[in-house]
């Protein structure tokens, strides 16, 4: 897995975290974003893994830099990775690496055989990343990506059972969630 950089952690997302993520979320999609209600329904979902990258700089409060979410029901192999971002100055220093491991770790925690996403056709960063760990490309769903009318790449994989125990959620422990 690639590590964070100095200064940066990963935890669980919460509710709290609804404005940090909303503003990088508008940063980041300004012509598609999320809804607050939607965001917020989806940090409060019993269905849902939400994690953030923030910065832990002495001095000063933690920034949300990037986040990422999983929807999957329980008992279903199946999951469905909602979104991930990262802020425009943090970007090239393996973050979605690192978020999208995570989502991928809970899935096997979850007992998920199969993972989806949605992709902007127009982003090819992003489709390298997630060729690179093993999706591929099975179906475009044409001018998904409202207003701008662009292709979303709907990715598929196959994910291998965890080969040894999995260590629980991250953050768990500052959430008091713990088995």
């Amino acid at each position: 897995m690639t590590a964070l950089p100095e200064g940066l952690r990963i935890r669980r997302a919460h509710p709290q975290d609804l404005d940090d993520v909303m503003w990088l979320e508008r940063a980041s999609f300004p012509t598609d974003a999320w809804s607050t209600s939607q965001m917020s329904a989806e940090l409060y979902s019993p269905h849902g893994y939400y994690v953030v990258v923030e910065t832990t700089d002495e001095g000063s409060a933690p920034t949300v830099v990037g986040y990422a979410g999983l929807s999957s029901l329980p008992g279903n192999p199946v999951a469905d990775v909602q979104t991930i971002a990262v802020a425009a100055e943090q970007r090239g220093k393996g973050l979605g690496r690192v978020l999208f491991t995570e989502l991928l770790d809970e899935s096997r925690r979850r007992g998920v055989h199969e993972v989806f996403l949605e992709v902007r056709a127009d982003n090819p960063v992003a489709q390298t990343m997630y060729t690179g760990f093993g999706f591929e490309h099975i179906a475009t769903r044409p001018r998904y990506y409202q207003p701008d009318g662009v292709d979303a790449w709907v990715m598929r994989a196959a994910l291998e059972p965890a080969t040894r125990s999995a260590p629980g959620p991250i953050g768990q422990e500052a959430l008091g969630e713990r088995d």
